[in-house]
C-alpha cells in the first residue's frame, strides 16, 4: 500500500515563498488564500539573532481530527493515505476547521468572479475557469499535487524548492529515499505527541 507523506529540512530552508507561489499557481487558489505557507519569526538579539521558518500545510495525519470531526464524510483519505475534500458533499459547516491543530484549512466564502486578483480589473478567462473550481462556502487545504503525484510528478512546492530542502515519496517503502532522509535526518512529525499521525516530516527545527 503506498502512503505518500513529505519531508522538509527547515535548516536550508531559505524562507523565499518560492514553494507558496508555485502552490498557488498550481491550484490557482482564490485570492487571499493559501494552501501552503512559510510561518516566520525571530530569535535572539542583535547582532546575535536571526529568522526561523516553518513552511506549513496539511499534514495529512494518518489519525486525522478533520476526518473524524467531518459530519457528512466531506474529509477522506483517498487512496494513497492523503486526506483529501469532497467538495459536494461539504456543508460549510467548519467543524474540520475547529479539529485540525495545525491551522491547514481555509473557508471559501468570497466570490472569484466578483473579487479579482487584482482592484480595477476584470477576471480573465483563464482565472475564471479556474475559479470554478473552488465552489463558495466548502473548506479547501492542500491536496498534496493529487493531480501531478497520479502522473508520477512530485508536488509543485517539492519540485520548485530553490534549496533542494523538501522530498516526496512513499513512506510505506522502506527503501524509499524520503525514508532515508528522514532517517538520516532525525526528522519528526509536528506536535508528535497529538497522536494524529502526520504524514510530513521536519528536520532541522530550532
Amino acid at each position: 500500500m503506498t502512503r505518500y507523506g513529505m519531508l522538509i529540512d527547515v535548516s536550508t530552508c531559505a524562507g523565499c515563498d518560492a514553494c507558496t507561489m508555485a502552490c498557488k499557481y498550481q491550484n490557482a487558489t482564490p485570492s487571499g488564500m493559501y494552501w501552503c505557507k512559510v510561518l516566520k519569526g525571530e530569535y535572539g538579539e542583535y547582532p546575535n539573532s536571526g529568522q526561523t521558518v516553518l513552511p506549513m500545510a496539511c499534514q495529512h495525519c494518518q489519525d486525522a481530527p478533520c476526518v473524524s470531526a467531518c459530519p457528512t464524510g466531506a474529509s477522506f483519505y483517498d487512496e494513497n493515505r492523503c486526506v483529501q475534500v469532497d467538495y459536494e458533499k461539504c456543508i460549510g459547516c467548519r467543524m474540520c476547521i475547529n479539529a485540525c491543530p495545525y491551522n491547514a484549512r481555509s473557508y471559501h466564502d468570497v466570490d472569484q468572479k466578483t473579487t479579482p486578483y487584482y482592484e480595477g480589473y476584470e477576471m480573465t478567462p483563464y482565472e475564471e475557469m479556474r475559479a470554478a473550481e473552488h465552489p463558495i462556502g466548502v473548506v479547501e487545504k492542500c491536496v498534496m499535487c493529487k493531480e501531478r503525484t497520479a502522473q508520477g510528478e512530485e508536488p509543485s512546492c517539492v519540485k520548485t524548492c530553490i534549496t533542494k530542502s523538501r522530498w516526496f515519496g512513499d513512506l510505506d517503502d522502506p527503501t524509499s529515499e524520503i525514508n532515508e532522509m528522514i532517517k538520516k535526518l532525525g526528522a519528526k512529525p509536528l506536535m508528535e505527541d497529538l497522536g494524529t499521525e502526520p504524514s510530513v516530516y521536519y528536520a532541522g527545527l530550532v
